[in-house]
């Protein structure tokens, strides 16, 4: 099986050995994304909720440029800082996703790169 990388400028650069994206057959693997402006390549250091938005929206970024949305997610992991920001990130996350929500694990983690307290990858279906 071949795999392809995925790149957009939509969504910030990759920050070391690995692609935004790989697809191979008919599967998106989606890396891991932050609350980064792809634009100035600043990070966002805000309540959970707007650094959930951002990452969301880079990832949706990321999404697009495989062929693919939201709707076709069928997996995601959201990796926590703290899981006391659980309800309020999920608040954000919850309208990003249409019905049915993807499968989901959200881990709570010690620390994430470029201190995010929230990160999200997920891997989606080409139709």
């Amino acid at each position: 099986m071949t795999r392809q990388a995925i790149s957009t400028t939509n969504a910030p650069a990759a920050v070391g050995p690995y692609s935004q994206a790989i697809v191979a057959g008919d599967l998106v693997f989606c890396a891991g994304q932050g609350a980064i402006d792809a634009a100035t390549g600043d990070f966002l250091q805000g309540p959970v909720e707007e650094e959930t938005e951002r990452t969301l929206r880079n990832l949706g970024a990321v999404l697009d440029a495989a062929g693919v949305g939201f709707a076709d997610v069928v997996k995601t992991t959201v990796f926590l800082t703290n899981m006391g920001d659980f309800d309020a990130m999920n608040r954000v996350y919850t309208r990003f996703f249409p019905d049915p929500p993807p499968a989901r694990s959200t881990i709570g983690v010690a620390a994430l790169p470029k201190g995010f307290k929230v990160e999200i990858e997920a891997i989606a279906r080409r139709p």
